[in-house]
């Protein structure tokens, strides 16, 4: 099992962004449900943010009323907070007082229900260099207000500046059949050098690895996936191939494209020169989460290069953002 901040984890986590930042929100009580079920089936490492919702109501105050609904949870959950933007915007503040006034505020809105295991800026601020940033960080890990500090969204270099001032706890990067970066620019490398597991956020590529949609006019209105290069047009067409052929092999295999999907980072977690990934889908119905957490198969050596056929004859065109 891998372990983050020296506690034990599932090999999937929760990502609780959807179930906030959406212009309509799940009802709460479908969000506990979906929470239970995660626990049920191990998932017990939960990714939330400051940012995913508004400053009244974000991941935070989910949580608060989870916990206080299911007290009894609390100490199962190893929970990740992202914070440091300007309160209401997606800006950067890297300040010593942004900081803190981040920190103190998930801290309050949490109420004492939960203490957050690991906390990361969500974007490094370019104003302000992370060995400040993981300075300031590093004055609530000694007061034990939080438990540790991740990175997020930072390269290779960053990473080994910002652990040099303080143990990283984890590294949250995009990782997926869709997005296959952190493999390729040393950010998977100095992790492992390091020993530092990688959280692989959007592990389903945004959903289209789910078959969420298909061309760009079933991206729903106002939602942020229609601005993204990866999912206009022609760039679409090229990029539904590697869609197909990882569908293809999932029907050979009986399992649905997500599980080959999570499958494909299981088995790069942990391999020699590679870090422990662990991979956070978000969800935001019972359904979802049970078929990312169970009937994952096992991919052997002939399966994953089959896998790295297909990414190599059908290359993802479009930037990221």
């Amino acid at each position: 099992m891998p372990s983050l901040t020296g506690k034990e984890v599932g090999p999937t986590g929760l990502g609780l962004m959807r179930m906030t930042w959406v212009a309509n929100p799940p009802p709460q009580s479908q969000c506990f449900a979906t929470m239970d079920t995660a626990l049920t089936h191990g998932a017990n490492f939960w990714n939330g943010g400051e940012l995913y919702g508004t400053p009244d109501y974000n991941s935070l105050h989910l949580l608060h009323d989870y916990f206080t609904a299911r007290p009894e949870k609390a100490e199962k959950v190893v929970l990740s907070i992202k914070g440091g933007l300007k309160p209401g915007q997606l800006i950067p503040d890297g300040s010593e007082e942004n900081i803190r006034r981040s920190v103190e505020e998930c801290v309050r809105v949490l109420g004492g229900k939960k203490k957050i295991d690991i906390f990361e800026c969500a974007r490094q601020d370019p104003n302000t260099t992370v060995e400040e940033t993981v300075g300031t960080l590093k004055k609530f890990v000694e007061k034990g207000v939080i438990g540790g500090i991740g990175l997020s969204e930072v390269d290779a270099e960053t990473i080994r500046r910002g652990h040099k001032v303080h143990p990283i706890a984890a590294v949250e990067v995009e990782l997926s059949l869709f997005t296959t970066d952190i493999l390729h620019n040393d950010i998977a490398k100095t992790c492992a050098e390091l020993n530092i597991p990688i959280v692989a956020y959007s592990p389903l590529g945004w959903g289209v690895l789910a078959g969420a949609f298909g061309k760009p006019t079933d991206i729903p209105e106002g939602d942020r996936r229609r601005h993204m290069a990866k999912f206009q047009d022609e760039a679409m067409v090229q990029n539904m191939k590697l869609v197909e052929e990882v569908a293809k092999l999932a029907e050979r295999k009986g399992v649905a494209p997500v599980q080959i999907a999570l499958a494909w980072i299981h088995s790069l977690s942990a391999r020699p020169g590679m870090p422990t990934i662990i991979p956070i889908p978000g969800g935001t119905t019972s359904e979802k989460v049970t078929q990312n957490l169970s009937g994952v198969p096992k991919l052997d050596d002939t399966e994953m290069d089959e896998i790295d056929r297909i990414l190599r004859e059908n290359k993802i065109v479009g930037h990221r953002y």
